[in-house]
């Protein structure tokens, strides 16, 4: 009998639904249906649909989704009403499982089927990370309610990381604090990783136990892990993720001290808090207003690396201004990323299967993987200026999973360089898992 799963991906201004049939136990689930709602702090919102039957795209909403759990009932009502697109799906029991991924899950190690207990236990989290766990969660209260015959699970971006050794997690504080406030690292895009040295490991033929690999997931949340025979041996982002790599709006790693100089107002409650939200100013400026939006003035990173590998035509054109901050915000990040993966050659003791790009600028970004590479050539990574492209190349996966693609350059000897192309399976798998 087909099973109807839904995964659900809240942020702080969008909610993200895929819907699965899932043919039979063990089966890999087919996708049916993708929809999201974007722009729900600075609206209007938009609303985005893809069906058998329809393709709506950045539509603006007819009526007000001024929050996740509206912008949830919105999406959830669409598509019990599309009949044509999605047959399988005639009333709300007909949804089996809602999974949620849920960046934060302190110290659980695997995903949690969603009960009263563990529903509070993951509301004492969201101090650990208010700007991510308190969307997800509005959703999570949002499916009980209206789905109450759906069993909910919650996958959390920190579970991969809890193999991390304590000498690597441990922070240099008090310890009875540190044990009292949960302070350590925990590590995040878990769920990215445990996908990605899955795939990479099917690719070198090779059993995930004996894999090593450095893996970097870049998007506008940018983060970097090695993977010790397939396992987290560490990680980029720490007791949230805000540390390691810089990104859109995030400064990532910088002097703890900096901020109090930035403002007076660090420890005070931001404007943007909410009743749910609960963040200080120092966390809004280092989370919301840094990164390379703050260097160049855009979160486009494609807009900054076309400006920052060319040459102003005019360079004494007033626009050429931003050429030359989109240089500083590009060199700024190929140094911190070749920084890490420095830093994990080592600590694997130079045993690099491959060093994976992965995330949406690292999948998309010719320029950023060249840079890169050419960055840490010293380290006997290679790739070929031929491969490095972004084409339909290997797109033909079976079943809809994530495709590998080699740019290695072949010589004796050379280390991998691979891409991953990302399509989001692991967190419906991963929830079939608990059903």
């Amino acid at each position: 009998m087909t099973k109807i799963l839904l995964s659900i991906n809240a942020g702080s201004s969008s909610v993200k639904v895929s819907v699965y049939r899932v043919p039979a136990r063990g089966a890999s689930p087919e996708q049916i249906i993708e929809t999201q709602i974007s722009g729900l702090t600075a609206p209007p919102a938009t609303f985005s649909y893809q069906s058998r039957s329809q393709q709506i795209k950045h539509q603006k909403l007819e009526q007000d989704a001024n929050s996740q759990d509206e912008a949830f009932k919105y999406i959830l009502d669409y598509i019990i009403a599309d009949k044509e697109g999605a047959p399988e799906i005639q009333r709300r029991e007909d949804i089996v499982w809602a999974c949620h991924r849920i960046v934060h899950g302190g110290d659980y190690d695997d995903a949690q089927v969603i009960t009263p207990d563990t529903y509070h236990h993951l509301e004492s989290l969201t101090d650990l990370a208010p700007l991510h766990n308190a969307p997800a969660l509005s959703i999570v209260k949002s499916c009980l309610e209206q789905l109450p015959h759906t069993k909910n699970i919650a996958c959390f971006d920190s579970a991969y990381h809890q193999t991390i050794p304590i000498h690597i997690r441990t922070y240099p504080i008090d310890p009875e604090v540190a044990s009292k406030n949960k302070l350590r690292k925990y590590g995040f895009h878990g769920i990215s990783y445990a996908f990605i040295v899955r795939s990479v490991a099917e690719c070198l033929r090779k059993p995930i136990n004996e894999t090593n690999i450095i893996a970097l997931h870049l998007g506008s949340g940018a983060s970097a892990c090695a993977i010790k025979n397939g396992r987290s041996l560490d990680t980029s982002m720490g007791l949230t993720p805000l540390a390691g790599l810089p990104g859109a709006t995030r400064s990532g790693s910088i002097d703890p001290s900096l901020v109090f100089h930035f403002t007076s107002d660090a420890g005070r409650p931001s404007p943007n808090s909410t009743k749910d939200m609960h963040i200080s100013t120092a966390e809004d400026i280092l989370n919301k207003q840094s990164g390379w939006k703050a260097l160049t003035g855009t979160t486009d990173f494609g807009a900054i690396a076309s400006a920052a590998t060319s040459s102003p035509s005019n360079p004494s054109d007033p626009s050429s201004d931003f050429p030359r901050k989109a240089k500083l915000a590009y060199d700024l990040f190929v140094d911190r990323i070749a920084g890490y993966i420095g830093s994990y050659f080592v600590s694997l003791n130079g045993e690099v299967d491959a060093l994976v790009f992965a995330g949406g600028i690292g999948e998309k970004s010719t320029a950023l993987r060249k840079s890169v590479v050419e960055k840490v050539r010293c380290l006997g990574f290679g790739m070929e200026d031929s491969k490095n492209k972004n084409s339909e190349e290997l797109k033909n996966a079976e079943d809809g999973r994530a495709v590998v693609v080699d740019l290695s350059a072949q010589k004796e000897g050379g280390k991998r360089v691979m891409k991953w192309l990302d399509n989001v399976l692991n967190m419906p798998n991963s929830g079939n898992e608990k059903a």
